[in-house]
Formats: C-alpha cells, structure tokens, sequence
C-alpha cells in the first residue's frame, strides 16, 4: 500500500504541495532523496537500490512525479515503475512528461500504478492496470492509494477486504485534509504529514505476522518512509523526508539548490 496526497493550485505561493507515505518491504534497499543531474535537468529524489528508480521527486523545472501500486493483480511487468519516474523527471513540464509516459506504455507492459504528474500548469493522474487512462486533476486536494483516488475506487478481486478498507481511509483523509480558510501551505504540509502519522487514518502501516487468510499485509511489510515535497511560484522546490514512519521518525530538510 502507498498514499499520496496533493493540494494543486490551492495555494498561489506554493501550487504545487506533496504528502506520501511509501509502503514496502522493509528489506528493500533505498538511498535518501539527493540532488543530482539526469538528462537535462537537475532532480531531487531518493532512489531504489534495487532497480535503480524512485518514487517520488522534483525537478529544477518544478515537475512533481510520484507512483504508487495499483491492484490490478500481476500485469507481468517488464520493467520497473520507478524507472518510469526518472523518465518523466527528466521533462520540463508534466504535459511533457505524460507523452514520455504513454510513448513508454506503448512499448512496453508494467506492473499496475498510479503515476502524478504535476507543475503549477498542470495535474495529471495516469492509471495504468495494462493499459493507460490519464486524467487531468482539477485544482484542489487530492487523495491517491492502491485502489484509486478521491472518491473514485475499484475493488480488486485480490484482498477486496482490506480494498475496502483502504478506499474509506483514503476518504477520510481527504475530508481531513481539505483546506481550511486562510490556510496557507506550511500549515496544509504539517497537517497532511500528521495525517499520514495518524494511525486513525489507517496509512501508517506496520509489519504484522502475516495474515493467514492473505487479507491483510505481509510481514515484513510496511510504511518505509514519508515524504513532504512543495514546488513555491517561482518553481523551486522544498523536500523534507522521515526515514521511517512518521508516527515515530522525524522529518529533516534534504539538501538542495534547485
């Protein structure tokens, strides 16, 4: 299970603001987010140790890319979907960065996903379970997980219990997180990234014993860590990331120039 929530074009300062819990297996190798130079931009992202891509980052462009898992059940991927982050991070614009998208999708078959793409023009939400659909977001907050987003969910045949489940968790935290008046988007960041530590919300997942009827996670798995990323008017970007849980581990401030 991952989370992803977005407030676009809520506030002029900042028009773009991300809050996402990563949820994997705790073994999986991964960096901190850092800067570094991929094609012609400068980026900002942790990175897979495993397959070499991200989930989440920014580039000096101020484009936003996130994924999380989509139930869709085995798609027979052939490669990795954070490697198609790196690709739409390397794009001067979200609009850029889904052609790079679909043109990849055309030519080759992934695992299930939910890819944001977004700058201060632009939201763009591509659900892929083997074959794409985008959607242009409108302004406002928004609520990405496994099953769909918003108000909008599938229940797979694979685990519809805890599909169920998660799909009233990601309606929920969207009702928490619409944006109170005279809210500005420091505040919206604190409160979102309480949220995604608030264990009454359901997506900060911790490893169990491993369910016996399949319905619930692995062991083994849980929220890795959690991110905060804000893209200010003038398109450079924040990031602050918890190593961990953020129930129980703190966000710090990455370093970066862009």
């Amino acid at each position: 299970m991952c989370t992803l929530t977005v407030a676009w074009q809520v506030f002029d300062s900042h028009p773009v603001v991300v809050a996402a819990n990563r949820d994997e297996r705790l073994d999986r190798p991964s960096t901190a987010p850092a800067e570094f130079r991929d094609g012609e931009h400068r980026v900002v992202a942790p990175r897979d140790e495993e397959a070499g891509g991200t989930w989440l980052g920014y580039n000096d462009a101020g484009v936003v890319v996130a994924v999380t898992n989509r139930w869709v059940g085995d798609l027979g991927g052939e490669r990795s979907r954070g490697l198609l982050v790196r690709d739409a991070l390397r794009e001067p614009s979200a609009d850029a960065a889904l052609a790079v998208v679909e043109s990849e999708l055309d030519a080759r078959d992934y695992e299930g996903f939910n890819l944001l793409l977004a700058d201060a023009a632009d939201a763009l939400l591509v659900e892929y379970d083997g074959a794409p659909s985008a959607t242009r977001l409108d302004p406002g907050v928004h609520v990405v997980m496994n099953v769909g987003y918003d108000t909008t969910y599938v229940v797979p045949d694979v685990r519809p219990d805890l599909a169920r489940q998660q799909a009233e968790n990601g309606k929920r935290l969207l009702r928490a997180l619409l944006p109170e008046d005279g809210e500005r988007a420091a505040g919206w960041r604190e409160r979102a990234a309480d949220a995604l530590g608030d264990h009454d919300y359901g997506v900060c997942i911790h490893p169990p014993e491993a369910a016996a009827d399949g319905e619930g996670p692995a062991a083994g798995f849980g929220t890795k860590s959690s991110s905060l990323v804000a893209i200010d008017a003038d398109g450079r970007g924040d990031y602050r990331f918890a190593p961990g849980p953020p129930c129980v581990t703190d966000y710090e401030p990455v370093d970066s120039q862009i």
